[in-house]
């Protein structure tokens, strides 16, 4: 049976985000995933201000910049009327922008910084059971292998075996619609140097500028095709967007289907199993701030299980889960409000934009909300 210090499963950016944190503190981590490599496609598509500092401490900033599409801008908007405007250049951070690039890439990155510190990912290989004991964790795997750990930590998404096992709980609930997110060759007034939300009476519609002229299109439906055409992606803009063949969709490069969820679960810890990223929290796409999200879980949990490693004392552990689950509700909160504002009914609708714009006359109102987007209210 092999043992480790900390064993983590789940490879996206969480896990990963956490395994390079590890290894950059000499603690032996062992990382495992379900999903053979190469299997990742591009779902998160920003890293904003705080995920970028946190990655900064392992190099791993630099390189997705180098990769990315810096977008210092965020708005809201209806149909051409703009509502609110985030402009996040004023931010006291040297990342004042929301970096576009793709979630294959950020893991990529990452992938290569952990396996530059020594690190390695083990795959395909899926974790069945586990099982606590006073000094440890036995991990087993559908395979028949078997592996020791101080601690598990669960990075292992929504559906996650290690909350399931730890047995907590997983409040919340189901969008009534399921999303559909494409990337497209786009012309005409597509943005490229700002994310767009647009509220319209059928709904929200994220359009948002990726490296090569690629732009990432997501939104709420009730009824999509079996298969993402071209000409569907173009009703959704013509519709929901600034207007019909103001973007003009020539290629869709690549897209999908996906249920979305708002839950935040119980406790992010029982015993030596420890959540971090969806494991944790799950919530509308609406702000970027999902990924983001579990890569801040990454890093605090990194320094919670370092000190708990050196002095033999789980408290800094506990702290994690108070001081993590907070954010994870408030940013559901407030991905959530994001969405029923942009699917409002039409009587709502003209009382929301009002007050929208309202808001957007009040210094605080800009400063709180590139606060919030960017993450650093979170530091």
């Amino acid at each position: 049976m092999n043992s480790t210090d900390v064993l983590v499963i789940g490879a996206g950016p969480t896990g990963l985000t956490l395994a390079c944190a590890l290894a950059q503190k000499k603690i032996p981590t062992v990382v495992v995933d379900r999903q053979a490599e190469g299997a990742n496609t591009s779902r998160a598509a920003v890293v904003n201000a705080r995920g970028l500092e946190v990655l900064e401490r392992f190099d791993a900033a630099e390189q997705l910049m180098a990769r990315g599409l810096r977008a210092p801008r965020f708005t809201i908007r209806d149909g051409e009327r703009t509502l609110f405007e985030v402009d996040f250049t004023p931010l006291p951070t040297r990342y004042p922008f929301s970096l576009m690039v793709s979630q294959a890439m950020t893991e990529a990155v990452l992938l290569r910084r952990l396996m530059d510190m020594g690190g390695s990912v083990q795959r395909p290989k899926t974790l069945v059971a586990v099982h606590q004991h006073d000094d440890g964790v036995t991990a087993e795997f559908v395979d028949g292998d078997t592996m020791s750990a101080r601690y598990v930590i669960g990075a292992d998404g929504v559906h996650s075996t290690v909350r399931s096992e730890a047995g907590i709980g997983f409040d919340g609930a189901p969008y009534d619609q399921a999303f559909v997110l494409a990337d497209v060759q786009l012309s005409g007034d597509a943005p490229v140097d700002e994310v767009i939300l647009f509220w319209a009476r059928a709904g929200m519609t994220v359009v948002a500028p990726l490296p090569d002229g690629v732009h990432r299109v997501v939104a709420p439906v009730q009824h999509a095709p079996r298969r993402l055409t071209p000409e569907f992606v173009q009703e959704l803009l013509d519709v929901r967007g600034l207007g019909e063949g103001r973007m003009r969709v020539h290629e869709l490069v690549w897209g999908s289907k996906f249920t979305v969820q708002h839950r935040v679960a119980d406790t992010f810890r029982a015993g030596r199993l420890l959540l971090a990223g969806d494991a944790a929290h799950v919530h509308s796409p609406a702000g970027g701030q999902g990924m983001n999200l579990g890569i801040q879980d990454a890093s605090a949990l990194a320094d919670a299980l370092a000190a708990a490693l050196l002095d033999h004392t789980d408290s800094q552990l506990d702290d994690y889960s108070r001081e993590r689950r907070p954010i994870a509700v408030h940013v559901v909160s407030m991905t959530d409000r994001l969405t029923q504002l942009a699917t409002a009914p039409a009587g709502v609708r003209s009382v929301r934009n009002i007050g929208l714009r309202a808001m957007s006359h009040l210094p605080v109102a800009h400063r709180r909300a590139a606060w919030q987007l960017s993450g650093l209210l979170y530091r």
